[in-house]
């Protein structure tokens, strides 16, 4: 619990203002007392996540979050398998944490009958995986019509820009190089947390330029 509480810690104090932990690897009144250690370590200001990764059956989901209702979490993402459409809107009807997912699903349609299945109330796609921005922006397009906000999965280089050209983009989930060194080795630039905020680069493309000599070391042929 030490460690959980100094990682949330390092991230409040990097400038994040939002912080996700995993729950799931435990049991639920374990993983309830990780999310007050998390809740306390970050004070009531910074909003907390909860990351499940598909672990729970849909009543072990919905007990661990009316058990963490009171430590505020901001959203419970992918509590129960992904096409798991009643297990979510039953979870979604038994708790007041918002639902997130969407990481797992990879087409316009899949979102379709998630958001029209009202299976979540954030909704999580990653271009990187469904088909690219142009997927990624339609399915935006169909979350707004229920207006639902969009908090795309990981790959921030490329998210930062699709979050702000939307107008229900929500948040940006930010990895820095101590989750993943690569993320700090990959591209010259490197997108910077100042106050809870990441701005968007205003070069051409994407903004990246490839870090040639880092990827060299990781060539296999």
């Amino acid at each position: 619990l030490e460690e959980l509480s100094a990682e949330m810690e390092k991230a409040v104090d990097m400038g994040a203002r939002a912080v996700k932990m995993k729950v799931g690897g435990a049991t639920i009144n374990e993983d309830v007392e990780r999310v007050r250690v998390v809740r306390q370590a970050v004070g009531p200001e910074v909003k907390v996540m909860m990351d499940a990764n598909c672990a729970y059956r849909y009543y072990e989901a919905i007990e661990i979050a009316r058990k963490t209702e009171k430590y505020d979490v901001y959203w419970f993402e992918e509590p129960v398998n992904p096409d798991d459409y009643e297990g979510h809107r039953l979870i979604s009807r038994s708790t007041s944490i918002p639902i997130a997912t969407g990481e797992n699903e990879y087409t316009k349609y899949g979102f379709r009958d998630l958001i029209n299945n009202r299976c979540a109330a954030i909704i999580q796609p990653d271009a990187l995986i469904m088909g690219g921005i142009t997927e990624f922006m339609k399915v935006a397009a169909i979350a707004q019509t229920q207006d639902l906000p969009i908090a795309p999965h990981g790959k921030q280089e490329v998210h930062i820009h699709l979050v702000c050209a939307i107008p229900n983009g929500l948040i940006l989930e930010y990895y820095s190089d101590s989750t993943d060194p690569m993320w700090g080795k990959m591209f010259e630039e490197q997108l910077e947390v100042a106050d809870g905020y990441v701005l968007a680069p205003d070069r051409p493309g994407l903004g990246f330029t490839p870090n040639m000599q880092a990827l060299a070391q990781h060539r296999v042929a």
